[in-house]
């Protein structure tokens, strides 16, 4: 009960204390289009930072940063993305009913 009430008491706050010009949504989607950003260019940053003398460890290097540059937007949903769908069992014998 004790965690009913806190919530209740919470939202009416919330909605007491909210800023009403303020669009959250389009914020927080900012916000996270932002820290994706960052994120990868900190990553992207990191892993060229490192030197190489291999031909394999410069080819690992660009195959990672060409992965992480190229990931799907935020705003797309999951099952618009190119990633191959998970595989389909065999249907079943008929002798099996």
């Amino acid at each position: 009960m004790f965690i009913l009430r806190s919530a209740f008491w919470l939202t009416v706050a919330f909605f007491v204390m909210a800023p009403k010009t303020v669009d959250l949504g389009a914020a927080a989607g900012n916000f996270s289009s932002q820290a994706m950003a960052a994120g990868q260019q900190l990553i992207v940053g990191q892993i060229l930072a490192d030197t190489c003398q291999t031909v394999q460890c410069f080819g690992g290097k660009a195959l990672v940063s060409a992965v992480i540059t190229s990931s799907p937007s935020i705003d797309a949903p999951m099952q618009d993305s190119s990633i191959s769908p998970a595989p389909i069992p065999r249907p079943r014998p008929d002798w099996m009913g």
